[in-house]
């Protein structure tokens, strides 16, 4: 892996020295992690002039052995305790000679960028923009693994959840029971807050889950992810509780998971952002459903669970090979409830199969 973190940070020393930037200052901790192997809290990276260096609030040796780098990555540690890692860095990029160095201003604070002129008057400061997360969205074997891991530690604790009597119980207990599983199968964490949405709750975007208890008939909308090495997945899904389902409930589903189908189907490298999403709107808007509909149908997920790209009726670009993104259409009704179906996939292209499935529980209309 120390070759694969060498290249990353080469090919953006070089896009960086093409732009007449010297040095990189990078502080995003994803970034940091894509380019390091591990990100220590409040680590920096610096790239260029006499070679890299990770700049660090704490000696390594006081941080957990997941935070610390691999010795083979051929990076210099610079502990900076009590001060501000991305001062320290500055101040190091002037003293080998730097006369610019490129900054994600999207990350810094308006205060740290002033401390950062501050600390090296005679640099140039530059944007670095989202060079990095550019280089993140098309994803290695290694890193689709590590995504193909997390989505079968998240199968496994949804399946779990879904043998257990549910009746009765809050959705805060069962968030924190599928968060608990998450972490007995090997993920590091839940990849984000678990969402369990009951009754007139259910199929509502980012849903944080309350003392509502489940009822008979409720619609049981769940959305988890796992975090494995770092990278995170997500997986949606919706079920009738106790009681065969109601037409409305059988119709909407119906209609969500053709949506869903249909955005799945769409996914071909080549194919434009916004047409994946727009395969996936039309078969809920011609329905009748537009004004329900979320802002974007899905979006790339790795070091971050919500990543580039998005897939939404405004996006620009293409899609690659090798991109994971979730498709995660869905229909909330309010007072009534509604229904989310949510896979995480990986492009690819159809001479290999089509898009990788990564999210298997089944998506059939189980009551339970």
């Amino acid at each position: 892996m120390s070759e694969v973190y060498a290249t990353r940070r080469s090919v953006l020393r070089e896009r960086c020295a093409a732009a007449g930037t010297a040095a990189v200052l990078v502080s995003r901790p994803a970034n940091v992690r894509y380019l390091a192997g591990a990100a220590p809290r409040g680590a920096v990276l610096l790239l260029g002039g006499t070679g890299d260096t990770l700049v660090c609030a704490h000696p390594l040796e006081d941080r957990p052995a997941d935070g610390r780098p691999d010795e083979a990555l051929g990076i210099a540690v610079l502990p900076a305790p009590g001060g501000d890692t991305a001062v320290a860095a500055a101040g190091l990029a002037a003293g080998r000679g730097a006369d610019s160095l490129a900054v994600e201003e999207h990350h810094l604070t308006v205060a740290r960028h002033r401390a950062l002129a501050g600390a090296a008057p005679a640099l140039r400061l530059a944007d670095v923009g989202g060079a990095v997360e550019q280089l993140r969205i098309v994803k290695d074997e290694e890193e689709i693994s590590c995504l193909r891991i997390a989505a079968e530690i998240a199968d496994q604790a949804l399946g779990e959840l879904l043998e257990s009597i549910l009746v009765g119980r809050t959705e805060r207990h069962l968030a924190l029971e599928l968060e608990r599983r998450l972490v007995d199968h090997g993920a590091e964490g839940p990849a984000f807050a678990t969402s369990v949405a009951t009754g007139p709750h259910s199929g509502r975007l980012g849903h944080r889950p309350t003392d509502r208890r489940v009822e008979e008939g409720d619609f049981l909308s769940v959305c988890l992810g796992a975090a494995y090495r770092g990278y995170r997945c997500e997986i949606g899904r919706t079920f009738v509780i106790g009681t065969s389902p109601a037409d409305w409930q059988i119709e909407l589903y119906d209609l969500v998971f053709a949506a869903q189908r249909a955005g799945r189907e769409a996914l071909t490298p080549g194919t434009g952002y916004r047409d994946v999403d727009r395969a996936a709107r039309q078969v809920l808007d011609s329905a009748g459903y537009a004004a329900a509909l979320p802002e974007a149908t899905g979006h790339g997920v790795g070091l971050e669970i919500d990543e580039d790209p998005r897939l939404a009726p405004s996006a620009m670009g293409k899609l690659d090979a090798c991109v994971p993104v979730t498709v995660e259409p869905g229909v909330h009704l309010p007072g009534r409830g509604g229904v989310r179906i949510d896979d995480t996939l990986v492009v690819r292209p159809e001479a290999d199969g089509g898009p990788e499935l990564l999210t298997i529980t089944t998506k059939e209309l189980l009551a339970l």
